[in-house]
């Protein structure tokens, strides 16, 4: 089944994009881009590995290189092109190109291809010639094709141009619809484009015929047949209209899509460009378009191209074009099916009936229907197939024009169908029926749902964006399956009443269970019985009623606010669609809670004082547990609220108020589980209270049994504060139990509630010190009651011996020294009861007070500085003490740390901007050192930084070693193995009391460190740059050259003005020059003037010795470059092989060389000069310019020694060229019965000899066909030769002679030239 085509102006999309290779559920798109690109990464890596091997290390067994990677080349091209991965797919033009250009490059990589850049032979040839001239290296194989560039081997280089290809023209052909496409008119103002294929034709007319559908010759109303005739105007009008429709579609297309970019998006644009600009056809074929409007069969009748030749028409030449089929819900069925329906009370998966739907079709019989249906989930597809109209089936005698117009596919009329489709609603849900496409006779799939004017035909290419859109209300239809809602009470039922409170109301829930939420809100009926009352008579406070609920939006449940008491039933609910069910608990009873009372009565408390307090007994109803607010007032103080909880029905309370005064108390509130702060009207209670008399001790000290305990460290008496509640005043007695005795001791008239009494210590006790205690016995009020006092008494410890604090040792002891990062430990000696307070400080700060808890009467006190610690303060856990001031102070000292300075004996200048030491200058090398004296604990160890100048007026660290000494006095080596100016530096020193492995991190400040430092001296040295020979010619002077290369340069080290002493040996005479010379620069160019070469053969110019301004001793000289050679020579000479005067281009003229090499040859071409470099005889130079070339001179030693030559003169020839065509490729197409002419362009000196050959055509661009003749034309001497000929093939010239020069060179004539 094809897809149609689209109705739309000028629209003529691609062939449908085809999915990759491998399925993207195997391997993701990205993933196969990923490892395509990893394997051609790899390949061009092992690539590069064989060009260096072929480059750099050559190998005289051949590796066929080129042919291996223009085969793996060509491999991977195509199987990336086969893959057909997204975003990596090309066409075959591009995938041609890729292979051409990867060929080429292994071609030129490895030697495959050779490359020629003259105007004939190969570069210039120096030296020895690797071959005969104008052999050819390679010819990149038999096999392989030449690509058609003019810069490969020999024939296709300059010289030899142009070739003339004869081709017999061939048949013109036309095809109707060449992809077999089918069309389809969308409405009567729409047409189709349909594509005829041409080749080798370009048509100046196009005839078709067009058939209504259903024609018949025997019927009149079936319509006529029309003859259309099309001119070249008429085509290039409708590709313009085109063009155009495709460009305006693109650019709405870009603008819709442009923030939807996806990486397809670039492959969607390919394709549309390429079914644009005919990118898929041949160079011989051409696409027009005929412009259908109407339906019906159009047939090819005729196509004539401008040469007025018919052109083959190709089978099937008629193509049928039908309207647009289309299907949708017919209105009658969208007005009697209702979206909603409702499930049955005996049914729970669904409603169990049926749906009667039905389906407007229309189209070219037989139709095709394919229609889905979506329940949920769940997901199913139907196709209808060989639908017919009612004409079809009551034709039961067609006519003989029926049978024939019915037999031939899609000629039929389009006729409308209205198709039942009855389905069954087995399931609750969303029932969804969609129709998807429908298909007529011919092929053309269109969407359903879209209206009779806008049916568009669903191709299975991309297709730019019409316009019309795809209406689902005419292709869906929905029936939504509700499940009926039951509703019930919801925490209230039989055994589970509703509490009901006066005055308020009772909220009961009602609950709409296993509802869809489409189905609300739901109307909910319930209906109220009051209760009865004695005797079973119906009430006559409350009536009955029955009212109907109604949920808030979505919600599934609401609330019934009951305000009386009685039976609140459920008689039915109903949602917006469906009628739903009771469920149980259909029934709630509310009963209401009475208040909550009590029964109150009052007791008065009375004593001795008289009332006390009050005690009242409760009998409370309600539902426990229960809450009781009394209020009590004293006199005309604000009344207090004060709660109780009681868990139970009975309770008892009892107040006896602290003060005296007028109470009144009574119950104003109560709480039970119902309700909350009920006002309570009870009995109130007057009555004058007078608290009972009490008295306590006040104090924060306890002593053992919680009993408080006070010190007393001076005086006879002892203070004690008592705290007394009544009524005052009041009377106290206070007994005192010291170790021997007791006393009882009266205080009368107290009126402060809070008094301190005065007791006496016992004597006992007050002299030596001891401990006593003091009891309260009784207390009485104003009113005369007296009672006992049971609390605990005070203790109180009497000490008559005061705490003291000393530091331990006699005045000449009381010293330490220790080291300054460790502590001190000061012993003391403490007297009285710890724990002790000890404030001190350190004399040499006394602003500065430290305070230490100790904890033992042996104690220490832990410092760190040194200095003169002082006591000042001490108390312990009761009384403060003194300090011993003969033992009040002890001193710590620290131990020194070592140090080092330069000793006195070693002579030093002291800078004091730096505070550094300098020593005087020293050569390198010699032996050196300074004296150092160290104060501390021997054995000592030194630290010690040693830098040097970097040159840019920084230092560098060099080293930061270690030495150790067992002296006070120790020798430090200085280091002179190399010059510039050296830095020391004493970073850390330490000693036995201070070990570096210890003190890491104490380093001596910067600013106390010893520093010293020195220069040490550069020795001077004298050597060659290299020792490269120095070249001279007899009699020359020895004077300075201008060597570029540093031959003969002498570099110097070391403090200027130097004296070098230099001496030249001529070993053939054995003779010996010496000369002194001084210099001011470090380097110098062998320039002795005085001395000429009076013999040839070497001469040894040595260095003897040299001197700077340091007068250190100079450096042992290098044997390697102490000394150099010269070598003496005489002229140069040049003596040609041939006595030839002429030569071609690109021949060789060989020369044999006398004299030293390297020479130097000097010629001419065309009057300029020109210079080569030999370095081995014989000598060959390659004509490269026609004209004069003649030797000009020749020298030797570095160009020295030069000979003029003035007899070496030759002429060089220009080699002949020959043009086919005037040097272009061309390509004559001739009919039968015709002829071509061949024109040859010769160019050089005549007479010309040349040879030419016909090859066949081949297929295959740039591959040349079969040789099928071959001809020799000699003594011409015109410069142009035509030939005419009516054969096919393709001329070209394969070599040509002029009267000195031949090209290409036969190989015997180029053995004899090389010769």
């Amino acid at each position: 089944m094809s897809a149609a085509k689209p109705a739309v102006s000028g629209a003529t999309p691609g062939p449908p994009q085809p999915p990759p290779r491998i399925p993207e559920s195997f391997i993701e798109v990205p993933d196969q881009r990923r490892y395509v690109l990893s394997l051609g990464v790899a390949c061009q890596a092992v690539k590069v590995f064989d060009l260096l091997r072929y480059w750099l290390w050559p190998s005289d067994v051949p590796l066929h290189l080129a042919r291996k990677w223009m085969l793996v080349d060509f491999l991977f091209c195509t199987t990336l092109s086969w893959l057909r991965i997204p975003r990596l797919r090309y066409s075959t033009a591009v995938v041609a190109l890729q292979i051409i250009s990867l060929w080429l490059f292994d071609g030129l990589a490895f030697g495959g291809i050779s490359v020629n850049v003259g105007v004939g032979g190969p570069w210039i040839q120096t030296g020895r010639s690797t071959g005969p001239p104008g052999t050819r290296t390679s010819a990149i194989w038999d096999f392989l094709p030449d690509l058609g560039l003019p810069v490969l081997y020999g024939a296709k280089d300059t010289h030899l141009l142009g070739q003339h290809t004869v081709r017999m023209s061939p048949i013109s052909t036309a095809q109707l619809n060449p992809q077999g496409e089918t069309f389809c008119l969308a409405d009567p103002s729409s047409h189709v484009l349909v594509p005829l294929l041409l080749n080798n034709t370009s048509p100046s007319s196009v005839r078709y015929t067009l058939t209504p559908l259903a024609y018949s010759e025997s019927s009149k109303n079936s319509g006529k047949i029309e003859h259309l005739e099309l001119s070249a105007k008429d085509l290039r009008a409708i590709e313009q209209s085109r063009v155009e429709h495709l460009q305006l579609v693109r650019a709405a297309a870009a603008k819709k899509e442009i923030e939807e970019y996806d990486e397809y998006d670039d492959e969607d644009e390919e394709e549309l460009t390429t079914s644009t600009g005919h990118g898929h056809l041949q160079k011989t074929q051409d696409m027009t378009y005929i412009r259908v409007t109407k339906p019906g069969t159009l047939r090819l009748e005729r196509v004539v191209d401008q040469s007025n030749v018919d052109a083959r028409l190709i089978y099937p030449n008629e193509i049928t074009i039908v309207p647009c089929p289309r299907a949708e819900f017919t209105p009658e069925s969208i007005a009697q099916t209702q979206d909603v329906r409702c499930a049955t009370s005996r049914l729970v998966s669904g409603a169990g009936e049926e749906v009667q739907l039905e389906i407007d079709i229309y189209g070219v019989p037989p139709l095709s229907l394919r229609w889905t249906r979506e329940v949920g989930s769940r997901h199913e597809s139907f196709m209808v197939e060989g639908i017919e109209g009612a004409e079809h089936e009551h034709k039961t005698h067609p006519n003989e024009d029926d049978r024939r117009v019915s037999g031939v596919l899609g000629q039929r009329a389009p006729t409308r169908v209205k198709v039942p489709l009855t389905v069954v609603l087995d399931s609750l849900g969303t029932h969804t029926y969609t129709l998807e496409s429908v298909t007529d006779a011919l092929g053309n799939v269109a969407k359903a749902g879209q209206p009779v004017d806008a049916a568009l035909a669903v191709s299975t290419r991309k297709t730019p964006p019409t316009g019309h859109s795809h209406d689902p209300a005419r292709s869906t239809r929905s029936v939504t399956v509700l499940r009926r809602p039951g509703v019930s009470f919801k925490h209230c039922g039989p055994g589970q009443p509703a509490s009901l409170l006066i005055g308020s109301e009772a909220p009961l829930t009602i609950s709409t269970l296993e509802a869809d939420a489409q189905d609300a809100p739901w109307d909910v009926t319930v209906r109220y019985d009051p209760p009865t009352e004695e005797g079973g008579k119906p009430s006559k406070r409350y009536k009955g009623w029955e009212k109907t609920l109604t949920t808030q939006n979505d919600r599934k449940e609401l609330t019934l606010r009951a305000n009386a008491p009685g039976e609140y039933t459920i008689v039915g609910v109903h949602g917006r669609h469906c009628e739903g069910d009771v469920l149980s608990p259909e029934t709630c009873k509310v009963v209401e809670r009475p208040l909550p009372t009590a029964e109150i009565e009052w007791k008065k408390i009375h004593e001795c004082s008289g009332d006390t307090g009050v005690s009242a007994s409760l009998v409370l109803h309600g539902t426990p547990p229960f809450t009781v607010w009394y209020r009590s007032q004293r006199d005309n103080e604000a009344p207090k609220d004060v709660p109780k909880n009681f868990a139970s029905s009975r309770g008892e309370l009892t107040v006896q108020p602290d003060r005296s005064g007028h109470y009144t108390f009574r119950f104003t509130h109560m709480s039970d589980a119902n309700y909350k702060k009920i006002e309570l009207k009870g009995p109130v209670i007057e009555l004058d209270v007078h608290p009972p008399p009490a008295a306590d001790f006040v104090s924060n000290a306890h002593g053992g049994r919680g009993k408080k305990s006070i010190s007393s460290c001076s005086g006879n008496m002892v203070d004690v504060d008592v705290e007394l509640r009544g009524t005052a005043p009041w009377n106290v007695e206070v007994q005192i139990v010291g170790p021997k005795g007791s006393e009882v001791i009266p205080f009368t008239g107290i009126k402060a509630a809070r008094k301190t009494l005065s007791l006496p210590i016992p004597k006992a006790i007050d002299k030596d010190g001891g401990t006593f205690e003091i009891d309260l016995i009784s207390v009485e009020d104003a009113y005369g009651c007296k009672r006992s006092v049971s609390v605990p008494g005070v203790a109180v410890n009497v000490r008559r011996i005061l705490p003291t604090v000393k530091f331990y040792g006699k005045a000449d002891q009381r010293h330490v020294t220790v080291l300054d990062h460790e502590q001190a430990v000061l012993p003391l000696r403490l007297t009285g009861e710890g724990p002790w307070r000890v404030k001190y400080r350190r004399q040499e700060a006394p602003e500065r007070t430290m305070t230490a808890t100790l904890r033992s009467p042996n104690d220490e006190l832990r410092v760190s500085a040194k200095g003169t610690y002082e006591l000042l303060e001490v108390s312990d856990s009761q009384c403060p003490g003194s300090v011993i001031a003969s033992d009040a102070t002890y001193r710590v000292d620290h131990v020194p740390r070592p140090s080092a300075k330069l000793s006195a004996d070693v002579q030093a200048t002291y800078e004091r901007f730096n505070g550094s030491h300098i020593l005087p200058p020293i050569c390198e090398g010699l032996n050196e050192h300074v004296d150092l004296d160290l104060t501390g604990r021997p054995p000592f160890q030194i630290m010690y930084n040693i830098a040097k100048d970097d040159g840019f007026g920084a230092t560098k660290l060099l080293d930061q070693p270690t030495f150790s000494s067992i002296q006070p006095r120790t020798r430090f080596q200085l280091r002179t193995s190399e010059p510039g100016r050296v830095y020391y530096e004493v970073k850390q020193i330490g000693d036995a009391a201070y070990p570096l492995a210890k003190n890491k991190d104490a380093i001596i400040p910067r600013s106390e460190r010893l520093l010293f430092e020195q220069q040490v001296l550069m020795r001077p040295s004298a050597r060659f740059k290299n020792h490269n020979r120095l070249s001279y010619c007899l009699n020359d002077p020895f004077t300075a050259h201008d060597y570029s290369d540093g031959n003969g340069l002498v570099v110097l080290e070391g403090t200027p003005p130097f004296q070098l002493q230099v001496s030249v040996r001529n070993l053939a005479a054995s003779e010996v020059y010496t000369e002194t010379i001084e210099l001011h620069d470090a380097n110098w160019r062998v320039h002795l003037p005085n001395y000429s070469f009076r013999s040839i053969g070497p001469h040894q110019v040595t260095i003897e010795s040299v001197r700077d301004a340091s007068h250190c001793e100079q450096v042992a000289p290098d044997p390697l470059y102490r000394s150099i050679w010269v070598d003496v020579a005489e002229t140069a000479a040049i003596i040609p092989f041939s006595r030839r005067e002429d030569y071609c281009v690109g021949d060789v003229i060989p020369f044999q060389l006398e004299g030293t090499p390297p020479w130097t040859i000097g010629y001419r071409i065309n009057g300029k000069s020109h210079t080569q470099e030999a370095k081995i005889s014989p000598w060959s130079v390659t004509a490269t310019h026609p004209g004069e070339f003649a030797i000009t001179s020749v020298a030797h030693q570095q160009k020295m020694c030069k000979t003029a030559v003035t007899d070496l003169r030759y002429t060089v020839h220009a080699l002949p060229s020959a043009q086919v065509g005037h040097g272009k490729r061309i390509v004559q197409d001739i009919h039968e019965g015709d002829q071509a002419e061949i024109v040859f362009t010769l160019i050089g000196e005549p007479p010309f000899t040349f040879t030419y050959q016909r090859a066949e055509l081949s297929p295959r661009k740039g591959v040349q066909g079969k040789v099928l003749e071959t001809h020799t034309v000699s003594g011409v001497t015109a410069r142009e030769y035509s030939i005419f000929s009516a054969l096919e093939g393709t001329w070209t010239i394969t070599s040509i002679s002029d009267r000195y020069c031949r090209y290409p060179p036969a190989q015997q004539d180029a053995l004899e030239k090389s010769r």
